[in-house]
């Protein structure tokens, strides 16, 4: 049997705090190996205790979520950050993306979504939240640009369905492409546009005006 994947959790709720732990410590692939309160505290633990993961909430003393992704990123490439935020403003959506997290989602998800996506940003996909992603998706204009302009039309609607957080399959289903199809347009983009993951990808379609 494979180590479980380590987990420093950081949010300044307590009883959130605990129920976060006991949720993840449940689980036999899991361990939870540090709790923070602070986004400062979060920053001196993964960089002690280097975790796999650090499950973060976006609002903090100390540093915020933002910051403290920053942090350990900065410190610790391979530690990935996924952040808990009851906020759907794209300024923080957006300000977690760019600070390098893996991924969000909002606090009211079910908790075997929370389980899932620590599995899934430990495995180094990228998991968006459709519903944190949907105040990006306003009909407020934005200034068109971001690189994007040398897209053929087939990865435009690629970039586009990645910024309102489909997945590969979703993609595939709505374009009717294949597996391989898809996957080739999504490395075009990443090359093209200069994105280390999807979640940059997602920036890059928010700052063009695609969404």
């Amino acid at each position: 049997m494979s180590a479980p994947i380590r987990v420093v959790v950081a949010e300044d709720q307590a009883l959130l705090r605990l129920s976060l732990v006991a949720l993840l410590d449940a689980e036999d692939d899991l361990e939870v190996v540090g709790q923070a309160a602070d986004g400062a505290e979060a920053v001196v633990l993964a960089t002690r205790l280097r975790p796999d993961v650090v499950l973060t909430d976006i609002r903090m003393p100390g540093h915020d979520g933002i910051e403290a992704t920053r942090l350990i990123r900065a410190a610790l490439p391979e530690t990935r950050v996924l952040v808990l935020t009851m906020f759907e403003v794209d300024e923080y959506v957006l300000g977690t993306l760019r600070a390098g997290a893996s991924g969000f989602l909002l606090k009211d998800a079910e908790p075997q979504v929370v389980v899932d996506a620590v599995r899934t940003v430990n495995a180094g996909q990228t998991l968006l939240s459709p519903q944190a992603l949907a105040p990006l998706l306003d009909p407020a204009p934005r200034g068109r640009g971001g690189g994007i302009e040398g897209l053929t039309p087939r990865q435009t609607d690629v970039l586009r369905l990645i910024a309102r957080g489909c997945s590969n399959s979703e993609i595939e289903t709505e374009l009717g492409i294949t597996r391989a199809t898809c996957r080739t347009h999504i490395t075009a983009l990443l090359a093209r546009l200069g994105a280390r993951d999807r979640a940059q990808l997602v920036i890059a379609a928010y700052e063009a005006g695609l969404v």
